[in-house]
């Protein structure tokens, strides 16, 4: 599983890169979590606003944290 937060280093991507180590830590699952804070390689994802989520290529969630039901049953 490949895992990429996409944000310039705010709180809240801080924050979902936090929630997304714990979420995988609870669910015994290892992943390549990968912080990518260049706005060049952010806009290639179709991203308009920060955090954004990217599962396996696949944007999850942007511009808000993600419930942590949510985050859990997309990692699991």
């Amino acid at each position: 599983m490949d895992i990429k937060i996409l944000g310039k280093g705010c709180a809240k991507c801080l924050k979902l890169e936090e929630m997304t180590k714990q979420a995988l830590a609870k669910l015994g699952r290892q992943a390549d979590v990968t912080h990518v804070s260049d706005l060049d390689a952010i806009t290639q994802y179709d991203v308009m606003s920060t955090p954004a989520l990217v599962i396996d290529g696949v944007v999850k969630v942007q511009g808000h944290l993600p419930r942590r039901e949510d985050l859990e049953a997309w990692l699991s």
